[in-house]
């Protein structure tokens, strides 16, 4: 208007100190519009969180830093994961929620551990005990007639290394009775041994499936028992030895060596041959396996128990 003051100007009228009024400013019609626009957002926005609780909870606390929760920050659906502590779950519950380390039922590396392959060649010099003991068990012998059968036979088979009649009967005999006398030391033989394969292969299979680390004690039983079996491989080739020497020290032996050697067949000696050598010597390694066994066994138990004496100070 002129010659007097509008309305809005009289608003911005300049304070006494100089400048605009901010008093004045703040009461124009303009300002309290946008003062009420505010005010009704926030109130719109209040409104819409104590309907919706889950919405948007990390906006309310930038908004309002000063308030206090009593819950722990809300996470979305896919950001959702539970923590349990000892506060929050009881002791008795722990071990459920906490990861449980699985043991292996079964280590097929434990062959190559200096305890599998001990006790593999444990069960290797047994087997060979056997095969020795079984070569002289089958190796029955005897003279086969076969002269007497006539023709052809007569006539490759005959002359004078060829036993007849009486001499023939009694060659049979003799290879009979000696065939009898040698068996005891070689059946003892082969069930020793198969024993001991047996007894092998189970230290084997309780080693894979590794139930000394469970049972530490069968370590102990296992180390007595691999001692005791070292020293009774001594008794065992004393027995074996003194008992072939008597078999062919024995007179059905001599008797049966001359009546070859008449004839000039070789083979028949009374003395011991290879298989029963070889037996002899492959007892002699079976003390010192099953003694080294026995060392490695006690090993083992210490270790075991050493190792589980400190995982009980580690759970504690």
């Amino acid at each position: 208007m002129p010659g007097g003051k509008s309305e809005n100007s009289r608003y911005y009228e300049s304070s006494p100190n100089g400048g605009r009024d901010p008093q004045r400013d703040r009461d124009h019609p303009r300002n309290k519009r946008r003062e009420g626009d505010r005010t009704d957002q926030r109130d719109n926005q209040r409104y819409r969180e104590e309907r919706e609780p889950r919405h948007d909870r990390r906006n309310k606390d930038r908004d309002y830093p000063d308030r206090q929760r009593d819950t722990p920050p809300y996470m979305d659906s896919t950001e959702r994961q539970e923590t349990y502590t000892p506060s929050a779950v009881p002791p008795a519950e722990m071990d459920h929620y906490e990861p449980q380390s699985r043991e292996a039922l079964y280590n097929l590396k434990y062959l190559l551990t200096s305890r599998g392959l001990c006790q593999a060649m444990d069960l290797f010099i047994n087997l060979l005990i056997v095969i020795c003991a079984g070569v002289s068990y089958n190796a029955s012998g005897g003279y086969r007639d076969l002269a007497s059968l006539g023709g052809l036979y007569a006539y490759y088979f005959g002359g004078a290394n060829a036993f007849t009649g009486t001499e023939a009967e009694r060659v049979k005999e003799l290879d009979i009775s000696f065939y009898q006398l040698k068996l005891p030391p070689y059946i003892f033989s082969m069930a020793c041994g198969g024993a001991l394969m047996g007894y092998s292969c189970a230290l084997l299979l309780l080693g894979v499936f590794r139930v000394p680390y469970r049972w530490p004690g069968v370590l102990l039983v296992e180390a007595v028992l691999d001692g005791l079996i070292g020293l009774g491989y001594i008794p065992a080739l004393a027995f074996y030895f003194i008992k072939l020497q008597e078999t062919y020290n024995s007179a059905i032996c001599k008797e049966r060596e001359a009546l070859y050697k008449s004839k000039g067949h070789q083979g028949f000696e009374c003395k011991l041959h290879g298989a029963d050598i070889a037996g002899g010597l492959f007892g002699v390694l079976g003390v010192i396996a099953f003694s080294f066994s026995a060392v490695l066994a006690i090993r083992a138990f210490r270790a075991v128990r050493e190792r589980k004496k400190r995982k009980a100070q580690q759970d504690i």
